[in-house]
């Protein structure tokens, strides 16, 4: 399983998304100080959740991290989160 793929599956299964988009953008940021030479290391996320209501963007964020786990600390070098609940992604 690739690291896009792994990001996706756990993601869904920490949150149960209504809606999940997980974006691949390493290519975009080859060569630049901090990324590795090869590999998917920048992502961008757009995730839908009940889970976040009630929640700030900063505890929406520390959830996904948590999520995520060592991966934040070893291979995901970047990672642009878009975090909504079912109203927001509605309206």
């Amino acid at each position: 399983m690739d690291r896009t793929d792994w990001i996706e599956a756990t993601l869904r299964a920490a949150f149960a998304p209504l809606h999940l988009e997980v974006e691949d953008e390493s290519a975009k940021h080859h060569g630049h100080a901090g990324a590795p030479a090869a590999g998917a290391s920048h992502f961008r996320v757009l995730i839908v959740s009940a889970a976040f209501a009630g929640k700030d963007l900063v505890s929406r964020q520390r959830a996904v991290y948590a999520a995520l786990g060592d991966a934040m600390r070893e291979g995901i070098h970047a990672l642009a989160l878009r975090t909504l609940t079912p109203d927001e992604w509605r309206a």
